[in-house]
C-alpha cells in the first residue's frame, strides 16, 4: 500500500549554507521530498540536478526538485537560509537591516501559498530574523524556530571533548543567548559524562578554568576565524539544521538549544533567543528554564538587552 503521509521540506536559499543542509539532508535520509527555491532559479535548478545524481547512494529514496513558493503549501517544514552572508570584519548584527527586508518578502510569499507548517530559520542575525518571521507569518510561536545556539553548542562540546580527551557526544554542555558576540557558556551545568567540569578541574591540576575560558572564546569567535580563512561557514550549520529537522519530523522530543520565543522564562518576554527547548512534530513543545548562577543570569540579561536594542531599529 502506498504511503499517504509524505514529508516535504522546502529550502529557501541555495547558497553554501543551504546546499550544505541539502547535501546532509539527503545523506541522512531525513524526508521524502526536498524542494529548492532561490531568487536565482537557474542556480536552484542546477543544485537540484547535482543532488539528484547522488540519490542512488542515499540511504533512502528522496525526490529533489527546484520549485516555486506554491510548493510551500504542502510543506511540513520551510527552512530559510537565504540572505546576505557575513563578511570579514562584519558582525552578525550588522546584517540586520538588509536581511530583515529580504525576509519580509520571503515570508509573505511563503504564507501566500497557504503554508501552515513549521519555519526553521538559519540566516543571520538568526534571533532577530526568527522574530521577524514569527511576526510576519502570524503563526504560533511554537512553530517558528531559529537555529539559535545549536551550532555554538556543537562547537563547544567538540572543543571540550578535545580538551578532556573524551567522545564529544559524552560532553553535556550548552551555549545560550544571542547567536553572536553576547552568547555565554553555562559552566554551572556543564558535565563530562556525569561529572561536573568544576569537579574535574579541582581534582586534576592539568586542567584549569583559564583553559576553559579560552575554549569559550574560541567557540564564540569561531565564525570569524573560519571566515578569515575560507570566506564563510556552512558545513557545521548545515548539519545543525538537519539535526533540528530530524527532531521535528521524527517527533523526537529532543532537547536542543534553539532560538525560541520567551514568555517570562529567564525573566524576559517578547524576544527570540537561544535556550534549550524540547522539539517535536508540533515544533517547540516546551522551553526549558535551566537554573543559572548569578553571573550567568547577568550575562544572559545583557544578551537579551543587545538583541532588543538592535531589533528596535527594524521592528
Amino acid at each position: 500500500m502506498k504511503k499517504q503521509n509524505i514529508n516535504r521540506v522546502v529550502l529557501i536559499g541555495t547558497g553554501a549554507v543551504g546546499c550544505s543542509y541539502a547535501y546532509s539532508f539527503i545523506n541522512q535520509g531525513v524526508a521524502e521530498e526536498l524542494v529548492l527555491i532561490d531568487v536565482n532559479e537557474l542556480r536552484a535548478e542546477g543544485e537540484a540536478m547535482d543532488l539528484n545524481h547522488g540519490i542512488p547512494f542515499a540511504p533512502t529514496p528522496v525526490k529533489v526538485w527546484s520549485g516555486q513558493y506554491a510548493d510551500c503549501q504542502k510543506a511540513d517544514l520551510v527552512v530559510i537560509t537565504a540572505g546576505l552572508p557575513q563578511k570579514p570584519g562584519e558582525t552578525r548584527l550588522d546584517l540586520v537591516a538588509k536581511n530583515t527586508a529580504i525576509f519580509k518578502t520571503i515570508v509573505k510569499n511563503v504564507m501566500d501559498s497557504g503554508f501552515n507548517g513549521i519555519f526553521l530559520i538559519a540566516t543571520n542575525p538568526v534571533d532577530i530574523l526568527t522574530y521577524v518571521t514569527w511576526k510576519e507569518s502570524r503563526l504560533p510561536k511554537e512553530r517558528v524556530i531559529g537555529s539559535g545556539t545549536t551550532l555554538d553548542t556543537a562547537r563547544f562540546r567538540y572543543m571540550l571533548g578535545e580538551y578532556f580527551n573524551v567522545d564529544t557526544r559524552n560532553v553535556h554542555a550548552a551555549i545560550i543567548g544571542e547567536h553572536g558576540d553576547t552568547e555565554l557558556p553555562v559552566w554551572s551545568r556543564t558535565t563530562v559524562g556525569l561529572e561536573e567540569v568544576e569537579t574535574l578541574i579541582a581534582k586534576n591540576n592539568k586542567y584549569s578554568q583559564k583553559d576553559l575560558d579560552d575554549i569559550f572564546v574560541n567557540v564564540r569567535d569561531a565564525a570569524y576565524h573560519i571566515i578569515e580563512r575560507k570566506g564563510a561557514t556552512y558545513y557545521g550549520i548545515g548539519m545543525s539544521l538537519v539535526r533540528i529537522t530530524k527532531a521535528i519530523l521524527g517527533n523526537e522530543n529532543s532537547i536542543l538549544p534553539v532560538s525560541v520565543h520567551l514568555d517570562g522564562q529567564y525573566g524576559h518576554k517578547d524576544v527570540y533567543i537561544g535556550v534549550p527547548a524540547v522539539i517535536n512534530v508540533e515544533g517547540i513543545r516546551e522551553v526549558l528554564e535551566i537554573p543559572l548562577n548569578q553571573e550567568e543570569q547577568k550575562q544572559f540579561d545583557h544578551s537579551v538587552k543587545v538583541l532588543k536594542e538592535t531589533m528596535s531599529t527594524v521592528i
